[in-house]
């Protein structure tokens, strides 16, 4: 039944389309998340809300700082939709995410339940910023990928 099927070939195909579309639902999923987390923290519902004005501690205005951080947040989703502006996002995201491991520095006490591995819901929810980070610059390697690969084939 299957004798006549190329499993290299079908092995290209699948590994291609998945290629391309992986870096799609990527993109897309990054951007999802940061408008929704940063629309949480604009309406003043986010579970992290507390954490953050905890953490930016020198602020005066510690609600108007986690206003401009969900507005942030919403423009980093918001470019990362739009592939022109994948390296928007990118800058974008890299002043807003060494931000996002001042916890881990600053109030350790609330992310670890035992240092350094025994990480509270909190720390995990800052540890995991590490996936957002390397998609991220996955999503953007990306673009200069396609670019050249479409130059290669003109």
């Amino acid at each position: 039944m299957f004798k006549n099927i190329d499993l290299e070939k079908l092995d290209i195909l699948m590994t291609d389309k998945m290629n391309h579309y992986g870096i799609i639902f990527l993109r897309y999923s990054v951007a999802v998340i940061f408008i929704w987390f940063g629309l949480l923290k604009t309406f003043g519902i986010s579970p992290a809300q507390e954490l953050v004005a905890n953490t930016v501690y020198w602020f005066t205005n510690k609600s108007g700082f986690v206003i401009f951080l969900g507005w942030w947040e919403v423009l980093i989703g918001l470019t990362m939709l739009y592939k022109p502006m994948v390296r928007i996002s990118l800058f974008l995201l890299f002043f807003q995410m060494p931000g996002t491991f001042l916890p881990l520095i600053l109030l350790p006490e609330v992310c670890f339940t035992y240092f350094p591995m025994g990480l509270t819901l909190e720390g995990q929810y800052i540890v995991k910023n590490l996936i957002i980070i390397s998609a991220a610059l996955t999503i953007t390697g990306s673009i200069r990928r396609a670019q050249l690969n479409k130059k290669i084939t003109a």
